[in-house]
């Protein structure tokens, strides 16, 4: 549904763009980002909309900071780009790649995309074992969407209970203003300490594992 959605607003602005040169009107130059601004892009899932709505005017720059400059989160951010075929030609294996390049070097974003695409299947098989392995990095950096995550994965009896308390412990501190994730990880926490000695649930409350 994703990539339909973008494909149908790239579309959208592509013939708007046409339809200005035609008449004669200029396209308005684009600033790139700073990373600051595309991190935040990044965590509120807006980037790929962003890139769209500026016309596809940076993809020349994108690419030059993720290939040449090695920036993580551009990054992640060709690398969506080349995996949904926004702006340019889709080339999922591609994609993965720089998202990988991007989780490599720690960015959490990546870390829990990846961690999710593995859990789910999407663009590859399933492999409950790779996503662990990436949703324990991000849950570590604190992304609370891979620590929820990794919490319904744990309460499926996989991983290892050795892993429960820290996990107990991270969303246990979690804060969040937003009440259907509040209720959600009261759930969560509640299922997980059921999987777990009563003392030790006590000590994960108090850091202690």
């Amino acid at each position: 549904m994703r990539n339909v959605i973008v494909s149908y607003l790239t579309l959208f602005v592509l013939l708007c763009s046409f339809s200005k040169i035609a008449y004669g009107q200029s396209l308005q130059a684009v600033q790139i980002y700073s990373d600051n601004q595309l991190l935040d892009l990044i965590k509120e899932n807006k980037h790929l909309s962003q890139i769209v709505i500026d016309q596809c005017q940076l993809v020349q720059d994108i690419q030059a900071r993720a290939i040449k400059a090695k920036l993580p989160s551009y990054q992640f951010l060709w690398g969506d780009m080349l995996a949904f075929g926004v702006c340019i030609k889709k080339d999922v294996p591609l994609g993965l790649h720089y998202m990988r390049l991007a989780a490599d070097q720690g960015l959490v974003e990546s870390l829990e995309q990846l961690g999710r695409y593995y859990h789910v299947g999407k663009f590859m098989q399933k492999d409950i074992d790779q996503a662990i392995r990436f949703l324990k990095e991000a849950s570590a950096l604190k992304n609370l969407k891979a620590q929820m995550r990794l919490a319904q994965i744990y309460n499926q009896g996989l991983g290892s209970p050795l892993d429960y308390p820290e996990l107990y412990s991270l969303l246990h501190q979690a804060v969040t203003d937003d009440k259907k994730i509040h209720k959600k990880i009261s759930q969560l926490l509640s299922s997980l300490a059921d999987k777990m000695p009563e003392h030790v649930v006590n000590a994960a409350k108090n850091q202690i594992y």
